[in-house]
């Protein structure tokens, strides 16, 4: 009699440790349990831990609630302005509601990123490609929308979602490159001239600064020379002031006009001044009444005699310019 009731009780025990085993859940932390009671959603979501249900009865879906990292495989779309381009993009999103996740779709994972490629498709479409390459926050925020407004309904919510990479035909870069080149070279052009510019207007005032004082500009010259010499150069070269030339160059046209004027004057001429030789008129034009002065005047008026002296102070002038010349060669 005892036997068999030992027997019975390590009968029971072990269908009722067959019942445990079979009827216990374990739930992870991040974790939540859907339990069906004949094919009919029944009680509040299963919390993390040890639960049970009834087995061949109840039958409990675990919903993972961790954010998910799904990519979007890239897609191939052409922008506002007519250019094709393709894009991938990734979706971070993460179960909020497990009972409607379960219930209200079939896979919520396959239907997001099936509504993340339309929604890429459409924002391809509806974006100038300059919008894609540089505007991309806008984008990232619309495109979270238009996925984020039926996933609601999921038990779904999208986290964020950001564009990863825009790829673009090989013609499209060698122009946008050519672009960016002309673009680098016009602003370097611009600095260039505002640089010429700016250091025009230094010059220009450094130039006054030295005409009010002639000193400044020995000194600079001065100090060009040392500048040179500090190099260990054998040769030494010393600018020659330019209103040197030019004063060397003005004492030499006059006479070459004089003498031009001189081998113009024919006898008529030469006649019409004698007979401007009167002595009224002359001491009215010297504003004098001698007599040897006025003789003297009167005997200058001899072409030959002009004609000589503006020869000689040519000659003069032409062996000045030869002198400065040998001396800027050597």
């Amino acid at each position: 009699m005892v036997e068999e009731l030992v027997g019975v009780v390590a009968a029971v025990g072990a269908g009722a440790l067959v019942y445990v085993a079979s009827a216990a859940r374990i739930v992870k932390q991040y974790e939540r349990g859907v339990v069906f009671r004949l094919g009919r959603l029944h009680g509040d979501v299963r919390r993390p831990g040890f639960n049970l249900v009834i087995p061949a009865v109840e039958r409990m879906r675990k919903v993972n609630l961790q954010i998910v990292t799904m990519p979007i495989p890239a897609q191939e779309g052409i922008t506002r302005d007519n250019v094709t381009v393709r894009v991938d993009a990734v979706v971070y999103f993460k179960v909020v509601d497990p009972s409607a996740a379960i219930v209200n779709v079939e896979d919520y994972r396959f239907a997001v990123s099936q509504m993340a490629q339309t929604s890429l498709r459409s924002i391809i479409g509806k974006s100038e490609l300059d919008d894609l390459l540089s505007n991309r926050e806008k984008l990232n925020q619309g495109l979270e929308l238009m996925i984020d407004s039926p996933a609601v309904e999921w038990g779904v919510t999208i986290d964020r979602v950001e564009i990863k990479d825009v790829s673009l035909p090989d013609t499209m870069k060698r122009s946008m490159a050519r672009q960016a080149e002309a673009d680098r070279e016009r602003r370097a052009r611009l600095i260039n001239a505002d640089a010429e510019y700016q250091a025009s207007k230094k010059l220009a005032q450094a130039a006054r600064q030295m005409a009010d004082t002639p000193s400044a500009l020995q000194l600079r010259l001065l100090q060009t020379v040392m500048a040179v010499a500090a190099e260990k150069n054998s040769t030494l070269v010393l600018p020659i002031p330019v209103e040197l030339l030019r004063f060397l160059e003005r004492g030499a046209q006059p006479p070459a006009r004089s003498a031009g004027q001189a081998e113009t004057t024919d006898a008529a001429e030469i006649a019409e001044q004698a007979q401007t030789t009167d002595p009224a008129e002359i001491a009215g034009h010297a504003q004098t009444t001698d007599p040897a002065e006025i003789a003297g005047d009167a005997q200058t008026t001899d072409p030959a005699e002009i004609a000589e002296g503006a020869v000689d102070r040519t000659e003069q002038a032409e062996e000045a310019l030869a002198e400065l010349r040998r001396a800027v060669e050597q």
